[in-house]
């Protein structure tokens, strides 16, 4: 896959040839230095832009040629995301956050399978404040919630311990390891921490728009060294 911008003298190349597979039920994390085309492929990925050649398959659909609109259903039953700022609507509580792709797409709410699924990722409790009334790492663990409610085939997490202290950091990156060892999910990560890509299957590193490296089950020093490699490169 790949994607450009502007022509002529203008012409940048945000992705070169760009050929990832993300199997069920692994966590896999994208790192790179700044301009290394991180935020390129998401937006590639969650259909909000389209490459310029290759194809994106989801489920073995291709969506890259898809319709703004089928696009639109695709991100709102098949792919959860997890935003670095929770994005919750500050008005709703904490159930109709997490039961909104539900609302959005005319499907039916049942209120025990949101209670389970708040429940399960450890914000059973507080399903009726807003997200004003919750901690950060609350309001993320809704918004994970969120993402998981229409079973998604694919999670992704764009950042998100980015707005998180520490400890609370630390619960959201189990969390999302939990999902996936004991849901099956398919995860795949976005980030600059490299605690936060330890805790992935594997680790693919960008540079330049292309795939420069990949390391599995490297410690956070491991990757924070690889990274430091790449960004002296860049």
């Amino acid at each position: 896959m790949s994607k450009t911008y502007g022509s002529g003298r203008a012409k940048v190349s945000a992705l070169s040839a760009i050929d990832l597979t993300v199997e069920p039920g692994t966590f896999t994390a994208i790192m790179g230095p700044s301009g290394s085309g991180k935020t390129t492929l998401l937006n590639c990925l969650l259909g909000l832009e389209r490459p310029d050649s290759g194809t994106i398959h989801l489920g073995g659909q291709e969506i890259s040629r898809l319709s703004e609109t089928e696009l639109a259903v695709l991100r709102r039953s098949r792919i959860g995301v997890v935003f670095q700022a929770f994005n919750l609507i500050p008005a709703l509580s904490a159930a109709d956050n997490i039961s909104l792709p539900l609302r959005l797409a005319g499907e039916p709410i049942d209120p025990r399978v949101v209670q389970e699924l708040a429940t399960a990722v450890g914000v059973g409790d507080t399903l009726a404040r807003r997200p004003a009334a919750l901690s950060g790492g609350q309001q993320q663990r809704v918004a994970i919630a969120r993402a998981l409610i229409t079973r998604p085939e694919l999670v992704v997490a764009d950042e998100p311990t980015g707005s998180l202290d520490t400890a609370s950091a630390e619960a959201v990156l189990t969390l999302l390891r939990s999902i996936v060892d004991e849901l099956g999910q398919q995860v795949l990560l976005v980030t600059h921490d490299p605690s936060a890509a330890a805790v992935a299957d594997r680790v693919i590193f960008l540079a330049d728009g292309r795939w420069h490296d990949e390391v599995s089950g490297g410690s956070a020093a491991d990757i924070a060294a690889h990274l430091a490699r790449l960004g002296r490169r860049a």
